[in-house]
């Protein structure tokens, strides 16, 4: 017989999402006990990636009191200035930009280091969270009132309600037979930190190339977080250069905006997709993060899309274990795909049609999407609309994305 280990949550996954999932389910609900599985260790990361984290999902950091851990490495957002070039422009006008807080003081987004965010997760997780790595998932299992997840080494995991969290690729979605709709863009992301001659001021900058968008996001100090889209072909050439050369590039690609740049770490590049799972939920199972779904990187929206799922689903299996029910019976999990399948479509279908819009060199559609964005700028109604919408600010927000405890 295998050794079983009980629970009443477990949640697949160590990154941002998973971590974030397991420390609000267990400040939530006194007594819970989670386990928190990974195939590698967790521990805190020393790359310098950063994430953009948007208002609403910083607001969720509050309310789980870890905010506080993050913010003297994090960078707010002041700012946002958007240019459209074709290719070979030397020009880059200046068509569309975003000023403003959220409310007062507060911006609507900041850039944190990933070390600094996973770092504060994994240091307030406590006494309520077994972690459970490296271990490798070999069989996930309805088995009527609970969920059993068997590990490669012999052990068997045993809990009512499992949370996947375990990334695009997610072998819990595959074992549990959920499919994918979407489609490859035929892009690559690339991304790298710079440092730069010229301070960003705050700002962040989106320059629309026909290739696809190239953003520089602001770090502390004259440094800033690249998140570039380009062809397949022109990013495997890219990810060969050396760091001197590859600045000169950076240097091109930005139109010298802040001065010459010197790379801090290796370019890494990764395939785009849009991914969508046709469901979020199976019995005794929920997907959250990139599990659920995948989009493209233009809006920078992808890991608070991630945290919103965490908001939701921990509200609905709180609520349903304070009134004494199943948390992974399949009207609560019904509940949970409910709430978040409309704003996942509407975000997928948003940045879809963004990438189709700018990522070419076409005429015509340059002249429209420009007079577009030309409009939008002079229309203050629209503007603050576009900063609450990227900051993720809705009255219909789940309970932790406005910084309130369930």
């Amino acid at each position: 017989m295998p050794q079983v280990d009980r629970f009443d949550v477990i949640v697949v996954g160590g990154g941002p999402v998973g971590l974030s999932m397991a420390l609000a389910l267990v400040q939530s609900a006194r007594g819970m006990r989670v386990a928190l599985v990974d195939r590698r260790p967790l521990t805190v990361p020393s790359d310098n990636r950063a994430s953009a984290i948007a208002a609403s999902v910083r607001r969720l950091f509050e309310a789980l009191g870890v905010w506080s851990g993050m913010e003297p490495a994090a960078q707010p957002i002041l700012a946002m200035r958007i240019t459209d070039s074709g290719s070979g422009d030397i020009a880059r006008p200046l068509f569309l930009t975003f000023e403003g807080d959220v409310s007062p003081g507060e911006p609507f987004a900041h850039m944190v280091p990933n070390s600094a965010s996973i770092g504060a997760l994994l240091s307030a997780l406590g006494e309520g969270v077994t972690i459970v790595a490296p271990a490798e998932i070999a069989a996930f299992a309805d088995a009527g009132s609970e969920a059993h997840l068997d590990l490669a080494d012999g052990r068997r995991l045993v809990a009512p309600l499992v949370i996947a969290a375990d990334g695009g690729n997610s072998a819990l979605r595959r074992m549990a037979g959920i499919g994918t709709l979407g489609h490859d863009y035929g892009q690559t992301g690339l991304v790298a930190t710079i440092a730069h001659e010229l301070s960003h001021d705050g700002v962040a900058y989106e320059h629309f190339r026909p290739a696809g968008p190239f953003a520089s996001l602001p770090l502390p100090g004259n440094r800033s977080s690249l998140v570039w889209t380009e062809t397949t072909a022109e990013a495997s050439r890219l990810l060969n250069l050396d760091k001197a050369t590859l600045a000169g590039e950076i240097e091109a690609a930005m139109g010298s905006t802040l001065g010459p740049v010197t790379v801090e770490d290796k370019l890494a590049g990764f395939p785009l997709r849009l991914q969508i799972a046709r469901e979020f939920v199976a019995p005794r199972l929920a997907l959250i993060g990139d599990a659920a779904h995948v989009i493209h990187p233009i809006a920078g929206q992808g890991l608070n899309l991630g945290l919103k799922d965490v908001a939701a689903l921990a509200e609905v299996v709180v609520e349903a274990l304070r009134l004494g029910l199943d948390a992974g019976a399949p009207d609560v999990l019904a509940r949970y795909q409910r709430w978040r399948r409309l704003d996942t479509a509407a975000m997928a279908a948003a940045t879809d049609g963004l990438n189709r819009l700018f990522s070419n060199d076409l005429a015509p559609v340059r002249a429209l999407r420009d007079l577009g964005l030309g409009l939008v700028d002079r229309t203050p109604l629209a503007k603050s609309t576009f900063i609450r919408t990227a900051a993720g600010v809705s009255s219909a927000n789940p309970r932790l994305l406005s910084g309130l405890p369930i």
